[in-house]
């Protein structure tokens, strides 16, 4: 059996070795383009892929596919419906992460409201050695005691965000993006009313047609003056061309783990704004710690292990 992974380099540094008792096991760092994934799979029985599109031409041309290990949860990469014409097995991975992300998105609101990135360069500038005092008041640190933390997306992701920061004291709002989400433990809002009254906003919503430009200007006005504003759900949900806009008419703070295209594009208009400051932007790393990463691979190693021994 020959196993191929086409871009190892988006799973850091796990050691696929554990993968050579099923048999032969190639591994390309990155695939760029059609024609390497279709030379790389032309005789491979399995192809791992996190991100690299695994379409019908591909497929066409690669007779000895049998299986499609998905190293991810989303499948939008791979023509699922043809694979199964061409019985062709595709399996991935859920809830890997779930923990991995809620930790960063804590991450990016403790920074904000705390001033950690602020405070940090404050010190290495030398400004304390010359204080008269032995703490600072340029910058006033707010606790999420008492704030109210709107969740856009209640799914597994965010009931997390929101068990946790209600353990800090904080008061729950949620939208839900189906609009099937129901939880009796927090209080539903329209998504006007949830960003004109909430302090903190975090997304952790799939993308789709009823989130892709969800936040435009018009929405984004809407946010509290100091708000926070975190997005580690998906890229496009979120207008960048407004948001950037908006961050420097408007005294809100930004916290993005995820953009619209993604590595972000040079020259973003993000990267031009004035008050940079309020925005920290994180290159989609809150899945990826060691500990998730350690799941997912063992969870696709199981996948494999299943579909031998199973055909399923």
């Amino acid at each position: 059996m020959k196993i191929v992974c086409l871009d190892v380099a988006t799973l850091g540094n796990y050691n696929f070795s554990v993968f050579e008792k099923f048999g032969e096991v190639k591994l390309y760092d990155v695939t760029e383009n059609k024609e390497q994934v279709i030379d790389r799979l032309k005789d491979a029985d399995v192809a791992m892929t996190n991100k690299v599109v695994i379409d019908k031409e591909v497929m066409n041309s690669c007779p000895k596919l049998k299986l499609i290990l998905e190293t991810a949860t989303g499948l939008n990469n791979i023509d699922v419906d043809y694979a199964k014409e061409k019985d062709i097995i595709v399996k991935n991975v859920a809830g890997y992460s779930t923990m991995s992300v809620v930790q960063h998105t804590f991450a990016l609101i403790f920074a904000f409201l705390n001033y950690i990135p602020y405070y940090d360069q404050w010190v290495k500038d030398g400004k304390w050695c010359k204080s008269p005092i032995f703490t600072d008041f340029s910058r006033i640190l707010t606790s999420m005691e008492g704030k109210k933390h709107g969740i856009i997306g209640l799914g597994s992701i965010g009931k997390e965000v929101a068990k946790i920061s209600k353990a800090f004291g904080a008061k729950i709002y949620y939208y839900s993006t189906s609009g099937a989400n129901k939880n009796s433990e927090f209080d539903c809002l329209e998504l006007d009313e949830l960003l004109k009254i909430c302090d903190i906003v975090s997304i952790h919503a799939p993308l789709n047609n009823k989130t892709i430009n969800l936040l435009h200007l018009e929405k984004l006005k809407l946010l509290k003056d100091n708000a926070v504003l975190i997005n580690v759900g998906r890229g496009g949900i979120i207008n960048e061309l407004d948001l950037a806009k908006i961050i420097d008419e408007k005294d809100i703070r930004v916290g993005l783990d995820v953009l619209e295209r993604e590595p972000m594009v040079e020259n973003h208009p993000l990267l031009k704004i004035k008050n940079k400051e309020n925005l920290i932007i994180t290159p989609h790393v809150a899945w990826a710690s060691k500990d998730a990463v350690d799941t997912l691979m063992s969870r696709v190693y199981e996948n494999l292990e299943e579909w031998i021994k199973n055909g399923k």
